[in-house]
């Protein structure tokens, strides 16, 4: 038969097939089938009576979402730049009156004085963010690096602090900066009241730890080979590795700082240290319902901003299972 083949087929049997090389086309064909997997098949996508009803309950979802995510987030402009009156008559309702006060804006920023306030929210949440990095990548290169003896009762510790609820933990934690441990300094109306609470993150630790269960121990020995301590290893291997998860947890550690309300105003009464999320109730208190909605949405614009610009690097970060692939 095979003389009844053209001359290119024909050459193409006569060609020494490489070990290895039929395994590995098997292996990329079964992947790529195995990636184009789906409930619907792509045969069934083509049909009408499919293609049709899928379509449209994708666009629903879509909607759906999109009401979900932008929907409170333009009530709030809406309501920013309403009068008082427009949002306490009807509050759904797309300006009943006609008018848009986009006056209240400037008014906000200059009377609530919130360009102040989103400094010293930014002061705080920059260092919360870079204490919690450095308490958790030092931590999780413990566990997962050096790996002691005592690791698995130390994360499993860890993790137990995770099924602790916060509100549990309040007084006692309020009562140590108070008068911290050996030294006894009260450290309330200072900036370090929020830092230090905030590097303690048992969610980020375990989870950076994950990231580094996963790059190559070869690399790792080939560091100390070459004669690397611990510390170079840790800053010249495990973190260029780690940008990822470490971009991810602090996008994390800044939002959870800008969002806090009860522990700044529990260790910063002085209003010259407060952020703005403590500040904002004292603009309502002075301001009527337009110019407090529209310090809210000022005081949304930083972290909203900042999540649209990382969202890329966010959730690959989040979805990512391993650390290095090699």
């Amino acid at each position: 038969m095979s003389a009844l083949l053209p001359a290119d087929q024909q050459a193409r049997l006569d060609e020494p097939i490489l070990p290895g090389v039929a395994d590995r086309s098997h292996r990329t064909r079964r992947t790529r089938d195995a990636g184009e997997r789906s409930v619907i098949s792509a045969s069934d996508r083509k049909r009408p009576g499919v293609r049709v009803p899928l379509t449209l309950v994708q666009i629903l979802i879509l909607i759906g979402l999109l009401i979900a995510g932008l929907g409170p987030l333009l009530w709030l402009l809406k309501a920013a730049i309403s009068p008082t009156q427009d949002t306490l008559r009807d509050p759904l309702a797309l300006f009943p009156s006609g008018v848009v006060e986009w006056d209240n804006l400037a008014t906000a920023w200059n009377q609530g004085h919130i360009g102040f306030y989103l400094g010293n929210t930014a002061v705080l949440a920059l260092g919360s963010m870079i204490a919690n990095l450095f308490v958790c990548t030092t931590g999780a290169y413990v566990l997962s690096v050096l790996r002691p003896k005592w690791g698995p009762l130390l994360s499993g510790a860890i993790l137990a602090t995770l099924f602790i609820p916060s509100i549990v933990s309040l007084v006692p934690l309020y009562l140590t900066v108070l008068k911290l441990p050996v030294i006894g300094a009260d450290i309330t109306n200072t900036y370090w009241a929020v830092w230090l609470p905030a590097a303690a993150s048992a969610f980020n630790v375990l989870v950076i730890k994950r990231f580094f269960d996963a790059i190559p121990r070869e690399y790792f020995e080939a560091a100390r080979i070459d004669g690397a301590g611990h510390l170079r290893v840790f800053t010249t291997v495990v973190l260029p590795l780690s940008r990822p998860i470490l971009g991810v947890v602090a996008l994390l550690a800044v939002i959870a700082s800008w969002k806090d309300y009860l522990w700044p105003l529990l260790v910063l009464p002085n209003p010259e240290l407060q952020p703005v999320s403590v500040a904002l109730p004292k603009l309502a208190a002075k301001s009527e319902l337009n110019i407090q909605l529209a310090g809210l949405f000022l005081a949304l614009l930083i972290p909203v901003a900042l999540f649209i610009v990382f969202q890329r690097s966010f959730l690959r970060g989040v979805g990512m299972s391993g650390g290095v692939k090699g």
